[in-house]
């Protein structure tokens, strides 16, 4: 096939800069400043509260509401404010606040509260008390102070703390936190921690747009995007990974496909087809037997006997005409289709695997090669010569890094793609057939151009002259722009011709970046009592990053803007509660 970089005049630029534009690595190392902020964020311990409020603020100004209100609606609609605003367009506030359980007091004198002299019977212990002994919710239930503890109580030991109902038959209201968190509290101190740990971490739990990063041990970060899911992301632990299934990034290969394929590469699904193919079961002890000569008379290890041609047990003599006490002419047509069926996929799961191992090793010796070349660039840089600009190297390095990932992860893609595993009654066979050609003509391009930029980077031009270095540095400025080109066109084929195509096109993939994965930049905490009176957010000049701090923050008190006072407990403290953020999230009981 002819090389798409093959004629060196085809593809010199101008400008260096503008061919080298958008060109960026993951190695956070050789990485630049992108021309706008990262759309990701990344949620510590300490901003977990501060990205909480930013959606219960909209909620509560929006409709008018109080914050556990606003918390509940927010909690049944998982933190969706997009779906939250659909469904009172639709169907309106009544039933947007029935579905969810919120009781909304729209006069004060709706709800009749006890008073302190009378006397009332709680209905679950048939017993009648005083008003100071009695409590009464949103929706009008009023129950003995014991009962409704009791009622929080188990609620929360079954992992319920989010959503916990009114005790009355039929009664869909969500309780008051602030109630449950007072009884609670007085009895079951740790309880009323473990309730308002549940309510703060329901906003990485239950929200699909944020997640835990899956770094081991855990950083206690969590995730934040802004548009799609499915993407993949950098948390500022370093951990890249799949925001959709959460291992690591794959991109081209679907969820889906990376996770077949990681069992495929796990279990001894391979090992188990070359015993079929290659050896035969003894019919006495049925365990497996190779064959190590050309005689069809075959012996076992425990003494027996057998025919390789059929595996039937036979005696022990073997004539030019015969196998003694047994002959097998007769074809047996399931058991020859089994077989070859066998090493037909063992051979093509291999030449599949071979390719993605070859460019997985690849990208971890060149990755060790980096401070080797970067060491090149600093002796050009210090000897006497009229080039001063190197960063045509750690540009380049950059896009080989990007490249051969997505040739890595390109196999796998390809194996499952055009294979019976998962799209066997979407395609023909001549569909799959035009289909396999047209994306391997691409990848075998991309192949050829990113080993040829890998060969100039691994150049000792160190030692070159300064003609020589001019020559190499066009040819990796050339393919670099090339490179970037051909992935774009790589991920606009399987978008596009191969998974656009399907009826039920079930998979999706993180769409290409040629800066690399995008690293998400820690969310502001606001630490003042000042606020931008138009977007509701901390200003920048009262904000610092979070998780490089050594004392505690209180998430007890706010002003009206919802920003954490500036006094400091010794604990942190949300609503009425007290527990410690700062221990690791694997340790915290989620239930």
């Amino acid at each position: 096939m002819e090389d798409c970089a093959s004629s060196d005049e085809d593809y010199y630029y101008s400008s260096d800069r503008d061919s080298l534009d958008g060109l960026e690595n993951e190695d956070s190392d050789l990485q630049w400043a992108p021309s706008k902020g990262p759309t990701t964020k990344v949620i510590t311990k300490e901003s977990l509260l501060a990205a909480q409020r930013e959606d219960l603020r909209r909620v509560m100004e929006m409709l008018s509401l109080r914050e556990h209100h606003a918390r509940t609606l927010l909690i049944h609609y998982r933190w969706d404010v997009e779906k939250l605003l659909a469904v009172l367009v639709e169907k309106g506030k009544v039933d947007l606040f029935s579905e969810a359980g919120v009781s909304v007091v729209e006069r004060e004198d709706t709800v009749t509260p006890l008073s302190s002299s009378s006397t009332a019977m709680c209905d679950i212990c048939i017993e009648e008390l005083t008003a100071d002994k009695m409590t009464k919710m949103d929706c009008g239930h009023a129950f003995c102070n014991d009962c409704w503890t009791e009622h929080f109580v188990v609620k929360i030991n079954e992992g319920q703390s989010k959503r916990i109902r009114c005790m009355a038959h039929k009664c869909n209201a969500i309780c008051d936190e602030a109630v449950v968190r007072n009884l609670v509290g007085k009895r079951h101190p740790d309880l009323a921690e473990k309730f308002d740990r549940f309510l703060l971490e329901s906003y990485i739990e239950d929200n699909r747009m944020v997640k835990w990063c899956p770094s081991t041990p855990h950083c206690g970060n969590a995730i934040r995007v802004e548009d799609d899911e499915f993407c993949e992301v950098e948390c500022s632990c370093g951990v890249q990974f799949c925001f959709s299934c959460l291992s690591e990034a794959h991109s081209p290969c679907s969820c889906m496909m990376w996770e077949l394929w990681m069992k495929k590469c796990r279990d001894e699904s391979e090992t188990v087809n070359w015993i079929t193919v290659h050896t035969k079961p003894c019919p006495k002890c049925h365990k497996p037997v190779e064959k190590n000569g050309g005689c069809n008379l075959v012996s076992c290890i425990c003494g027996q006997a057998f025919c390789w041609l059929c595996g039937g047990a036979t005696g022990r003599d073997h004539t030019w005409s015969r196998i003694a006490g047994h002959s097998c002419g007769r074809y047996i047509e399931d058991r020859e289709k089994k077989t070859e069926r066998a090493k037909r996929d063992l051979y093509r799961y291999m030449h599949y695997h071979n390719r993605y191992k070859a460019h997985t090793d690849s990208f971890k010796l060149e990755s060790k090669l980096k401070e080797t070349i970067l060491e090149k660039v600093s002796i050009s840089e210090e000897r006497e010569s009229r080039l001063r600009d190197f960063s045509w190297v750690t540009n380049g390095l950059c896009r080989l890094f990007r490249s051969r990932r997505v040739l890595s992860y390109s196999y796998p893609f390809a194996f499952y793609m055009f294979g019976e595993e998962l799209f066997k009654d979407e395609m023909t066979n001549e569909e799959r057939e035009i289909k396999q050609h047209l994306f391997e003509d691409q990848q075998q391009q991309l192949e050829a151009n990113v080993e040829k930029l890998s060969k100039f980077l691994e150049e000792p031009f160190d030692q070159y002259t300064d003609d020589k270095v001019m020559e190499i540095r066009m040819q990796v400025i050339n393919l670099s722009v090339i490179i970037d080109s051909l992935c774009k066109k790589m991920y606009e084929c399987i978008e596009n011709d191969l998974l656009g195509s399907l009826q039920r096109n079930t998979h999706n993939i993180a769409p290409y970046k040629s800066k690399g994965i995008e690293k998400a930049s820690e969310l502001a905490v606001c630490w003042s009592g000042k606020a931008s009176t138009t977007t509701g957010k901390c200003l920048p000049s009262d904000c610092g990053t979070s998780g490089k701090r050594d004392r505690s923050f209180s998430f007890g008190t706010s002003d009206d803007k919802g920003c954490p006072s500036p006094k400091q407990p010794k604990k942190e403290s949300y609503g009425g509660g007290f527990f410690d953020l700062n221990l690791p999230a694997e340790v915290l009981d989620r239930n």
